[in-house]
């Protein structure tokens, strides 16, 4: 009898942390840590991010017979690709402008965590799907550059590791974008 009070107690604090109010927005920041190599000499491109999904939420919790909660991130998704980059290919020797026969086009088409959450488990699926088009005065590369992942637990989904995945998750994906051959010998 006297382990029900301390159990009981446990249980409480367990659900009222699940019903708890996390986070409304997502902080979405690759961090990319490469060697800077100037692959190109001062080439001008013309760049840009176009973000071609049809909701801007980056996750999707569901959970039965309740409304989807969406979570957006803080700062656009199209501008946090755009700047990173945009920092990224100048470190390269890209000159980016609006002018140039040459262009690349960074089209987001698929950015999404879906949790499935249950009472006592969760199911994550994240899927980013970038695709890039690279154009020159004489042709045309599109590259699809795909990335997924799950993860599942007890309780309930933690946002900030969920979070945490997506940055690692976009990072990788962002510097195979950089680091893609057929993308470099196209541009130069």
């Amino acid at each position: 009898m006297k382990f029900i009070k301390p159990a009981m107690a446990i249980l409480t604090s367990l659900v009222l942390l699940g019903c708890a109010d996390g986070p409304s927005h997502l902080i979405i920041a690759p961090e990319i840590h490469t060697p800077t190599t100037v692959k190109y000499h001062n080439k001008q491109v013309h760049f840009k991010v176009t973000d071609l999904r049809t909701a801007t939420h980056i996750i999707q919790i569901l959970r039965e017979a309740e409304p989807a909660q969406l979570m957006t991130s803080q700062k656009s998704l199209s501008d946090v690709i755009n700047q990173t980059l945009k920092n990224e290919f100048e470190k390269q020797g890209l000159i980016l402008n609006q002018t140039g026969v040459n262009y690349i086009d960074i089209i987001i088409d698929t950015a999404l965590i879906k949790v499935k959450q249950e009472t006592m488990s969760y199911e994550a699926k994240s899927n980013i799907s970038l695709r890039v088009k690279v154009k020159n005065n004489q042709q045309t590369l599109t590259k699809t550059f795909n990335s997924q992942n799950s993860s599942s637990g007890p309780l309930s989904a933690d946002i900030a590791v969920l979070e945490r995945d997506f940055n690692q998750q976009l990072t990788n994906a962002l510097i195979n974008i950089l680091n893609n051959n057929e993308i470099t010998q196209f541009i130069k």
